[in-house]
């Protein structure tokens, strides 16, 4: 053999091992990709949950506030359309015994002739 094929051989003896070393290590890199997507999949679930009951929470409120706020106007405005009516109602009942009233005085006095 000559000198060039036994520094060749002798290369190939020595990086052989780093090789195996290379892929070992590409190996594990894979692994540590995937458990990192896993641990960034769980986080992002768990925001997202904690997102989702947030939601919720805010909603159940809002609505809770828009429930007591309709309550609150419905019973100022049927308030109002009872004093409207009891008002009204007092205005016609005047009114109608002002014409019975006026009715009767009429048809006690006769009409004048001409």
């Amino acid at each position: 053999m000559t000198k060039w094929t036994t520094v060749v051989m002798g290369a190939a003896l020595v990086l052989a091992p780093l090789a195996v070393v290379g892929q070992d290590s590409a190996k594990q890199d894979m692994k540590d990709a995937g458990h990192d997507t896993k641990q960034a999949a769980v986080k992002t679930g768990h925001a997202v949950k904690h997102g989702t009951v947030k939601a919720a929470d805010a909603t159940e409120n809002g609505t809770k506030k828009a429930t007591h706020a309709t309550v609150h106007t419905t019973k100022r405005a049927a308030h109002a359309t009872a004093r409207g009516t009891t008002k009204a109602w007092d205005k016609t009942k005047n009114t109608t015994t002002g014409a019975v009233n006026g009715a009767k005085e009429g048809a006690k006095e006769p009409t004048p002739q001409h």
